[in-house]
């Protein structure tokens, strides 16, 4: 018998398989830039290198395999297969909320992951706003120590908690605790959004409240406020959701604008990355690697070799990007040359 935190994930993961919540009305802002295409590149393909090392790991392409699932039967064979996956690829991976795995530790095992992929950068998960109903510190280094992970993810959703049925919605005096929580983990804590975006003025709070890395996950990709409003039998709360099927900050401006105002945080771009020109873009434009969820979780869902197939796809998309603005490596694309096409 599933308790209704596993039916929530359960639900999610139908709404999304359903096709309902994975593409925003918000559009990314990935579209509004261009590269200058160089004619003359002097470089060779084979020669052009896509790893980078971050959080003190060798990853060999710019991607991380964003928070996804857990805490389902469902959950246990997704997350095997997305954390092989990723470790064939040496590529990073995030394991959905461990705040279900946390308060009953029979779920615990659909995120152990790490016999799976012994090599991969690892991140645990837990939502930011569970610090102010009942989760301490030590909650947050169990949820690390439970899968092994190389970092800590608290992620912040203050719009799909409002229209999440008994969402949390007590976001008041987070900082501080996310700053205790920074200062106690002997692992790097990343602070991620779930679909619309991270300011620079809040990264700027963040950094200086000892986060290391920005997880955009701004607007462009999987719609919470759908996913939401969709599982609702509130007719006033499916009503007010679609208001906000367009909310969010897109996800370039907000990597340009962190890597301008916020120098030394590193940032994970990701929300509405779904090419690896996107990639690409998302580097030129400041991000020292990216994220994507969905696209991983659909793949995955159909076969293995789908997935890899998509990853195979990602990677010659960023080295045809490379290639063509002459950029040998990822510290040559942060210098390529970008044009602003709309505003």
């Amino acid at each position: 018998m599933l308790n209704s935190a596993s039916q929530r994930k359960d639900e999610h993961l139908s709404c999304v398989f359903s096709g309902k919540g994975i593409l925003s009305k918000a559009r990314s802002g990935f579209e509004n830039y261009r590269f200058e295409h160089n004619a003359l590149p002097e470089i060779s393909f084979s020669e052009i290198d896509t790893s980078v090392k971050f959080l003190g790991r060798n990853i060999d392409f710019p991607i991380i395999i964003s928070s996804l699932t857990g805490g389902h039967p469902k959950s246990e064979k997704i997350n095997i297969g997305l954390a092989e996956t990723a470790n064939d690829f040496n590529i990073g991976f995030a394991v959905g909320s461990q705040r279900i795995a946390l308060e009953d530790k029979s779920f615990e095992k659909s995120f152990k992951i790490r016999n799976y992929a012994p090599n991969i950068l690892l991140f645990a998960n837990l939502g930011a706003v569970q610090l102010n109903y009942g989760f301490s510190t030590d909650d947050c280094k169990r949820a690390v120590d439970m899968i092994d992970a190389d970092a800590l993810m608290l992620h912040l959703n203050p719009l799909q908690e409002v229209f999440q049925l008994d969402g949390n919605t007590d976001f008041s005096g987070l900082l501080k605790k996310i700053e205790k929580v920074c200062s106690a983990l002997d692992v790097p804590v990343v602070v991620k959004e779930v679909g619309y975006g991270i300011s620079a003025d809040v990264a700027k709070r963040l950094y200086d409240a000892g986060v290391e890395v920005i997880d955009i996950a701004g607007a462009g990709s999987v719609s919470w406020t759908e996913i939401e409003g969709a599982r609702s039998n509130d007719i006033v709360i499916k009503r007010a959701s679609e208001t906000f099927l367009d909310w969010g900050n897109p996800t370039a401006e907000c990597v340009k604008s962190i890597a301008e105002n916020v120098k030394k945080v590193k940032i994970i771009s990701s929300g509405g990355v779904k090419t690896g020109l996107d990639i690409a873009k998302s580097i030129a434009l400041g991000a020292d690697i990216c994220g994507n969820a969905s696209d991983f979780l659909l793949k995955i869902a159909n076969s293995r070799s789908e997935c890899e197939n998509f990853i195979e796809a990602l990677k010659i998309e960023l080295k045809t990007a490379m290639f063509c603005t002459g950029c040998k490596n990822l510290k040559e694309l942060r210098s390529a040359k970008l044009i602003k096409v709309n505003s």
